[in-house]
């Protein structure tokens, strides 16, 4: 009996990492390794989430919101974005239909 507990440990143990990750492993110069932990470091991620990130290539960028003034206050304001149509007290009156 102790002996088939012991066989069945590391599956018991390791299914996890069999069943959802792939390791990938490769070599680089010691500038480069710094080059990439200095990478991930300053934008606060792990080694990995930094390396996916550059290999997924750049993320499409974001469109800068415009501001306007708002005709009744003069406050300024974000404009809606350019594929929704613009915040009204109506729509926000039945976006808040709902809430508690």
């Amino acid at each position: 009996m102790l002996r088939g507990e012991i066989r069945h440990l590391p599956n018991r143990r390791f299914w996890y990492y069999r069943m959802t990750v792939t390791t990938l492993s490769f070599k680089v110069t010691e500038d480069e390794a710094r080059a990439i932990r200095r990478g991930a470091s300053r934008e606060r991620v792990s080694l990995s989430e930094y390396l996916r990130r550059r290999a997924a290539g750049p993320a499409p960028a974001a469109e800068k919101p415009q501001i306007i003034r708002c005709p009744h206050t003069g406050a300024a304001i974000f404009a809606s974005a350019s594929d929704l149509p613009p915040l009204t007290v109506a729509s926000t009156r039945e976006l808040l239909a709902d809430f508690p």
